[in-house]
């Protein structure tokens, strides 16, 4: 009986070990996203560009250009014009904002054709894809159609020397559910080793987290 008790002693203390280690491999799982091309396939646009604060616009209203010209949007996130002072830009689509300033510039002239073309834009933090962490120069960039991980990593000079590239993390709003999620990236594979599956589809508002390596 001894010798019985002492081999179940043995093996549930060789089994616990493996137990724990499924149950911390579980726990520590991070989602991946498939793979994306280099070059995409098809051409998409993105989300209608929403207006942010410091994007520079210009405004041409036909027959009165006076009336128009190229204006900044504040921090405030607003702009004025010659007859318009103090309108909200911030959060408008260029469409929208033309259609506010044809309602503002009724009471002066009749019918106004009112055009906003963004000649620079920066965008809300909801269209950025912002890049943290051990890279060369960390940024907030602006999202492009079709924007990749390595279109990400170009635009902030690569990681640095301290990066463990391999455990950096994609955190992810989805708009729908109002639920963040994290995946596991391999940008150090993408970048020293050319690996094209760990190259991965970016969406606005992605934000890209590189830590420094343990010594």
């Amino acid at each position: 009986m001894r010798v019985a008790f002492g081999a179940k002693l043995v093996l549930g203390c060789a089994v616990a070990p493996l137990l724990l280690t499924a149950c911390a491999g579980d726990g520590g799982h991070v989602a991946q996203l498939p793979p994306a091309t280099f070059v995409a396939s098809e051409q998409k646009p993105s989300e209608d560009y929403v207006i942010g604060p410091l994007d520079a616009l210009t405004i041409f209203v036909w027959r009165n250009p006076e009336l128009g010209g190229k204006v900044q949007v504040r921090p405030d996130g607003r702009i004025s014009t010659p007859l318009i002072q103090d309108m909200q830009a911030v959060g408008k689509t260029p469409t929208e904002l033309a259609a506010d300033i044809k309602q503002a510039l009724t009471k002066y002239v009749t019918d106004p054709l009112v055009s906003v073309m963004v000649d620079n834009f920066a965008g809300t933090y909801s269209q950025q894809v912002r890049v943290v962490g051990a890279t060369e120069k960390p940024a907030s960039l602006p999202y492009r159609a079709n924007m990749t991980l390595l279109d990400a990593m170009i635009a902030v000079g690569g990681l640095n020397q301290y990066a463990a590239g391999n455990k950096a993390r994609l955190v992810r709003f989805d708009k729908e559910t109002g639920k963040q999620s994290e995946f596991n990236v391999r940008i150090a594979d993408l970048l020293k080793h050319g690996d094209t599956h760990a190259n991965v589809q970016l969406q606005p508002g992605d934000v890209i987290i590189i830590p420094e390596a343990m010594f």
